[in-house]
């Protein structure tokens, strides 16, 4: 394949701004990189409000140097590598992890790499100012025709899942890491909140997939959570929240008052915090609840019950590109469900229009994409 010396690229110059197409430099390929031609990036439907008040919300966690490349889920094909990368070749269908890291910290050393203290999401944002280094190694997100990526966050695609189908491994394996955290296995009631939306249609799914044998679906919209339902009727219990009857009395009422093993919590930055709380409050002895929303605020929970009832609350932030690999193998195949999705794609040139007039009408049925 003939790789041009100049791509498209939309690019952000100011925080809040529109972003420009632009033309810039395809990027060389370093001995441990492999360059991917980007045919889908996935976006989300708050992406241009995260990107309009990032620096207010969160001024500790440094954006990339502007003018800059977002897009944090790209899939596509490589047409280059470097000259110590063995495993991969040209051709080669890939989803790229944006989790990068440096590989020389104790962290890292230690086979943490989400650990590690430069850690940074790759077209997104980084965790502290050292990210910065990383920004510099790695400046282009997957808004753009061609990217460079390290070998290691790369995942192997299966023909049958699409490069659109791919675009969404990464909020679906925000939620494969937190229920492979919480050691979820069959025999098992799983609560997740927000269960129409895109973090939580995706902790239905992989819950379905990796053998939770009740799985219980609380949000708002009734339309959506019939929807959900339906993925596996004999399964899968939900619940409105505009209903009367209490989440805690309903949870027990699904349960003949056993309660839940698992709770996962979905609900994002200035969502409340009633659920969580609920939830918390019918967990079986040793149960665990998970956040993988981002749910702020300080949330009153009795630590003297959660010890007394030996539960656990873990914090789950992303995925490793093993566990991306493990989602391919599942959706290849076919015990982790990918055709429910219903693909809205944009062309390049049409990102701020993407971006700014997204109408969630499916909730988490629907995966946004552009397509460089």
């Amino acid at each position: 394949m003939s790789i041009p010396k100049t791509m498209k690229a939309a690019r952000m110059h100011d925080v809040g701004s529109p972003m420009k197409i632009e033309e810039v430099p395809v990027p060389e390929v370093r001995s441990n990189d492999v360059l991917v031609k980007v045919h889908s990036c996935g976006i989300v439907p708050n992406l241009g409000n995260v990107l309009k008040n990032w620096t207010t919300w969160f001024p500790e966690r440094p954006l990339p140097p502007l003018p800059a490349i977002f897009g944090l889920d790209p899939a596509g094909e490589i047409v280059a590598v470097g000259s110590q990368v063995h495993y991969w070749q040209p051709g080669d269908r890939v989803y790229v992890n944006p989790g990068r890291h440096c590989g020389g910290c104790r962290a890292c050393r230690d086979g943490r790499h989400e650990h590690c203290e430069y850690y940074t999401f790759n077209g997104y944002f980084g965790f502290s100012e050292k990210s910065l280094k990383i920004f510099d190694d790695y400046p282009y997100g997957g808004l753009c025709q061609y990217m460079t990526a390290p070998q290691y966050s790369l995942v192997s695609l299966p023909d049958s899942v699409s490069y659109d189908q791919a675009a969404r491994l990464g909020y679906l394996g925000t939620a494969y890491a937190g229920l492979r955290k919480a050691q979820i296995r069959p025999g098992q009631t799983v609560m997740v909140s927000g269960a129409s939306g895109t973090l939580g249609l995706g902790a239905i799914l992989l819950a379905l997939g990796m053998g939770a044998t009740r799985i219980l679906g609380v949000a708002r919209n009734k339309e959506l959570l019939a929807r959900v339902k339906a993925l596996a009727p004999e399964r899968i219990e939900v619940k409105s929240i505009n209903d009367n009857e209490s989440v805690e009395d309903w949870v027990q009422r699904m349960t003949a008052n056993e309660g839940l093993d698992l709770y996962v919590d979905c609900i994002g930055p200035g969502g409340g915090h009633d659920i969580l709380l609920s939830a918390m409050r019918v967990l079986k002895r040793g149960g665990k609840a998970v956040d993988i929303g981002a749910i702020a605020g300080d949330v009153p929970v009795d630590l003297h019950t959660v010890m007394d009832l030996q539960q656990t609350v873990i914090g789950s932030c992303w995925f490793t590109a093993a566990e991306g690999q493990d989602m391919a193998d599942m959706a290849g195949a076919g015990t982790l469900n990918m055709s429910v999705f219903e693909h809205v794609a944009s062309p390049l040139d049409q990102i701020n229009e993407a971006i700014s007039g997204i109408e969630n009408r499916s909730g988490g049925f629907s995966n946004f994409v552009i397509h460089p």
